[in-house]
C-alpha cells in the first residue's frame, strides 16, 4: 500500500472554511496568493474555487513553526544594540 492510500483523502475547502481556518480576510488571502505566500486555489467549476486541505494545513504548520522559532527581529526589523 502506498502512503497516499493510507493517509486521509485530501478534501477541497471552499473560501468560507479557508477564512475560518486561517483567520485572514478574503482580501488578505488573495493578496498573499498574488505574492506566492499562500496556497493557490483550485478551479472546481466555471465560477467556483477551493483549496487543498493538505496544502492549507501545511501552510498553517509552516506559519506555526516560523512563529515559534527564535528570532532576533521585532515586527520584521532587526534590533539595534547599544
Amino acid at each position: 500500500m502506498t502512503s497516499a492510500m493510507t493517509s486521509a483523502p485530501d478534501r477541497l475547502l471552499r473560501l468560507p472554511e479557508v477564512i475560518h481556518r486561517v483567520g485572514l480576510s478574503r482580501t488578505t488571502i488573495y493578496s498573499l496568493i498574488a505574492t506566492g505566500e499562500f496556497p493557490r486555489q483550485i478551479l472546481i467549476g466555471p465560477r467556483a474555487v477551493a483549496w487543498s486541505q493538505q496544502e492549507l494545513e501545511a501552510w498553517i504548520n509552516e506559519k506555526r513553526q516560523s512563529s515559534s522559532a527564535p528570532d532576533d527581529s521585532v515586527a520584521g526589523q532587526s534590533r539595534v544594540q547599544f
